[in-house]
Formats: structure tokens, sequence, C-alpha cells
């Protein structure tokens, strides 16, 4: 069940001059936060946010998320979009319930409904045997779509990721070995979940939060090594920059090229793959395809979640030296039986 949060007012805080500010519900009348309104219409535009949709704000209480509230609210009325705000309590600190706390305040000045509710995300990690940070992206995420669910079939959500969360991820994905899909990094848009701030620089949106004087929180596990993303964030990205000003806004526009550019493949991948088939359900590997629509005409014909690439390539070279009887394993549970030009995939039961 969604709740909507009944929370006291935010009393003092362990913030920083430059993050502590007056209110959370200042007009928006200084001109950094008039152009970023402008940008963030023009976003919607390219995301295809239709006028008059119902809209679950994703705020966690930063300056990112906050950023995304006000923004979003100016913007609203000549589109007539229905916000409402969601906040998930990770409680995995104290003070969190100030976060939450400072949320629903500022959705009730702002006149939006809150739905805040507290989760034990590291009882999920343990439970599940995940990361924080993946079980914490799965609770909000879950959460955000019930949210949603409960407002209209139709309802989007907006998160607040920016140009220097695309830039880390990408980073993260190099870091570890990846293919077009990893280069594309966080997408604009899957699903009922848009992101309207990937062109946006944090320090932007900070600067414009501080100018009108609207009040944002900061998690200091934003700073805590242990973290992969918070060591990118702070040894990687200012390396980047240092060498090379503006790679920010570099890693962001590669990653738009690469989503461009991955879903053409998959596209063309997809085409051929139906050529392919039988209908006995295998797959013809004659003509041969190129080692990198090879890979494609795979992940598609095993299906979602992909394969790892190690086994995707595995089964490529199987079948690119016309090797028969070769069973390779997929994964959940799925295996490819490959004959000298043909493949079947299968579930194993």
């Amino acid at each position: 069940m969604v709740e909507q949060g009944t929370h006291k007012p935010l009393v003092g805080g362990s913030n920083p001059p430059s993050a502590t500010n007056t209110s959370s519900a200042a007009p928006m009348t200084d001109a950094p936060m008039t152009a970023l309104v402008a940008a963030l219409e023009a976003a919607c535009r390219r995301l295809a946010l239709p006028d008059g949709a119902d809209i679950v704000l994703a705020v966690s209480g930063g300056p990112d998320s906050m950023a995304l509230l006000h923004l979003a609210v100016a913007a609203a009325p000549p589109h007539g979009w229905r916000l409402s705000v969601a906040h998930l309590d990770h409680g995995l600190r104290s003070g969190s319930d100030d976060d939450a706390s400072l949320v629903a305040d500022a959705a009730a000045a702002l006149g939006l409904k809150a739905h805040v509710r507290r989760t034990d995300v590291a009882a999920l990690a343990a439970e599940r045997g995940e990361g924080l940070e993946e079980a914490g992206r799965q609770a909000r995420y879950a959460f955000f779509d019930e949210v949603a669910a409960s407002i209209g079939r139709g309802a989007l959500v907006l998160t607040a990721h920016t140009a220097d969360d695309q830039a880390e991820t990408v980073l993260l994905h190099l870091a570890r070995g990846t293919g077009l899909a990893g280069l594309s990094g966080i997408a604009a848009r899957r699903g009922r979940v848009m992101r309207p701030l990937l062109g946006m620089r944090r320090a932007s949106l900070r600067d414009a939060l501080d100018r009108a004087g609207i009040e944002y929180r900061i998690d200091p596990s934003n700073a805590d090594p242990r973290f992969r993303r918070n060591r990118a964030r702070a040894g990687l990205v200012p390396a980047l920059e240092e060498l090379h000003p503006g790679a920010v806004e570099s890693l962001a526009a590669l990653a738009a090229r690469a989503a461009d550019e991955d879903r053409a493949l998959d596209a063309l991948a997809a085409a051929d793959l139906a050529a392919r088939r039988s209908a006995d359900g295998t797959i013809s590997w004659r003509p041969m395809p190129s080692p990198a629509l090879g890979r494609r005409l795979v992940r598609l014909a095993a299906g979602a979640p992909a394969p790892g690439a190690p086994r995707v390539e595995a089964l490529v070279n199987a079948l690119g030296e016309r090797r028969g009887g070769r069973v390779i394993e997929l994964g959940g549970g799925r295996r490819a039986m490959a004959s000298s030009d043909r493949v079947r995939f299968q579930q194993k039961g």
C-alpha cells in the first residue's frame, strides 16, 4: 500500500552552509532556474512526454531531485501535467527521516501529494545476496512503479539523473568491459520511466537552487568510498575533466550516440533473426553473419536476461567454426545446441 507521509517539519540538519537554504518552495523567478525550466520542457518534448500526463516525481531530497521537483512544478501548468511525489527512505542511516520530512513538506508547500515509505534496504540486500546499491535501486523502482500504477495506467515516472550520473555510469561500464549497450549508459526513457535531466550538469542545478534559496539535503553516503560510483565521482571524473575540460558532456554525448546505434543494430539483428528462423524453431547460421551481428542474433534469440558475454562469444565461435554437436549453457536454465550450420535454443525443464 502506498501511503502519504505525514512528517514533522525539518529543523536544523547536518548539511554544510551552502546546502542548507531558506525555503523548499521558493518562487521560480531566478534567471538560471528559468533557463533550466525551458531546458526541462525541451527534454520532455524529446522524450514525447504528453500534455495532460500523470507524473510521479522521484524525489530523494538531494539537490538533483529537488531541482527536478521545482522545475517540473514550474513547467507543468501550460502542459496540464498532474504531478505527485514519491520518496523511498532506505533506512540506512540516522537522519534519513529528515530527508523524508523535507520532501513531504516541500511537496505539501507546492500543493502536491507525497507518497513516502520506509524500507529496510540492508535487510533486502542480505536476503537477496545483493549489494546495498543494487538492492536500493530495485526497491526504489519497484516503489515508483507501484505509486504510478496506483495513480493510473498511463502514469509516468521522472527521475533526476544528470549528465554527471551518465558519465559515471559509462566509466563504470567501461571499467568492467562493455559493448554498445553499456556505452549507452542510463536510458533517457525506459517503459514508464523518463530522465529529462540527463543533459544537465549537477553543479548547474545546485547553483540554481542556491540562488533561488531552495532547501535540499546532502546524503553523506555519497562520499563513502566503499561504493564504486562514489570513487568514480571523486577520482575518475575529475581526472578526465583535468585531461579534457568538458569530459562529462562528451561522455554523455557518447552515451546518446551509442544508444542510437545500439537501437539501429538491434533492429537489423531482429530482421535478420526473423529471416533465419525456421518453422521448427531452429536458426540458420548460413550465410554466416559477421561476429558483431552474430552476437546480437544470439542475445535476441536467447531472450531476456541476455546471456553473459563469455557464453555469447563461446556460441558464436562454435557456430563460426562449423563445429556440430556443441551445447552451450546460457544461464537462467537456457542452453543452445549448435550443429554445423544451425542452432536451437532451449529452456531446460
